[in-house]
């Protein structure tokens, strides 16, 4: 894949993301991904996003900034969002929070394969 083929896909999946597209996710991500070093699969990924859905009904994933480097995506991803509860264990409880998360990726056969992810929980904290 080409730099702009595997950011166009990552694109994509984002897309995807934001429709709440479970159906395709399969299209972006690899039946065997792994995320943060565990082995979770694609229905686990899946249920992650979802309960990520239901914690934040507002979720949106907004791309800061990307850089590619096939087989391999940077991305900073923005959320402004409000969550109904607690947040990475912070009592937000229905407060809007903006925070950040650095996030690397992994494509195989055009599919995410491997993801690693780093959420700004401080500056959720300090919003509290």
């Amino acid at each position: 894949m080409t730099r702009d083929e595997i950011a166009a896909l990552y694109r994509g999946y984002i897309g995807c993301l934001n429709k709440q597209d479970w159906p395709n996710l399969g299209s972006f991500v690899h039946e065997d991904v792994h995320y943060n070093g565990a082995r979770i699969g694609l229905s686990g990924y899946r249920t992650m996003l979802e309960g990520d859905f239901r914690a934040i009904p507002d979720l949106r994933f907004t791309i800061d900034f990307l850089v590619a480097d096939p087989p391999h995506i940077a991305s900073r991803l923005l959320f402004d969002c409000t969550p109904v509860g607690d947040l990475f264990g912070l009592p937000v409880s229905g407060r809007k929070v903006s925070f950040t998360e650095n996030v690397f990726y992994e494509f195989e056969d055009a599919r995410i394969r491997t993801v690693w992810s780093i959420i700004d929980k401080a500056a959720i904290a300090a919003q509290l």
